[in-house]
């Protein structure tokens, strides 16, 4: 699985790629009508346009507001320092399951957690599953994993019935 890095620098190849050949194209059709003069004017042009572009392109994919769920267990995401992460699991406290308040943080230093809320159900149904949202502040640059298990707190020795993980990279 690529690393965040890997797809910027993909990313960034490809923008490049296609600016110069869209370039190119403009330089070969102007060159033809107007002169080696104005070859020279849009070759100038076309050389800054694929440095702003590129700069775009290369630019930190990393967000200041992220939102995840369980379909991101197991992921690496790209997080803005000083950016809030919120992450949304599904929750059904009529079970006896919950997931654990306080997520698991690897490296504290990086990120830390600022709140956790349970969402009750839309709907009024008995036994109704609601939702566990925490809320997490990256503090600065640096890679931490974030862990929780879903379990019966009164259950400690058993198995959770589910797990999730994420690996936050702050920029």
């Amino acid at each position: 699985m690529p690393t965040v890095e890997k797809l910027k620098l993909i990313r960034c190849f490809e923008t490049l790629a296609l600016t110069t050949k869209v370039q190119n194209i403009i330089i070969e059709e102007r060159s033809d009508k107007e002169g080696e003069n104005m070859k020279a004017r849009w070759i100038s042009v076309c050389i800054m346009n694929t440095v702003l572009l590129s700069l775009l392109a290369c630019s930190s994919g990393a967000s200041k507001e992220l939102s995840v769920d369980i379909t991101n267990s197991g992921k690496e995401v790209a997080l803005a320092a000083g950016g809030t992460l919120t992450i949304t699991l599904e929750s059904n406290i009529t079970t006896g399951y919950s997931w654990n308040e306080t997520a698991n943080i690897s490296d504290k230093l990086v990120l830390q957690q600022t709140g956790h809320k349970y969402e009750t159900p839309a709907t009024p149904a008995l036994g109704a599953g609601g939702k566990e949202v925490w809320t997490i502040k990256a503090l600065k640059a640096g890679k931490s994993t974030i862990s929780m298990e879903y379990r019966r707190p009164f259950e400690p020795t058993a198995a959770p019935a589910n797990t999730f993980t994420l690996i936050v990279v702050v920029q």
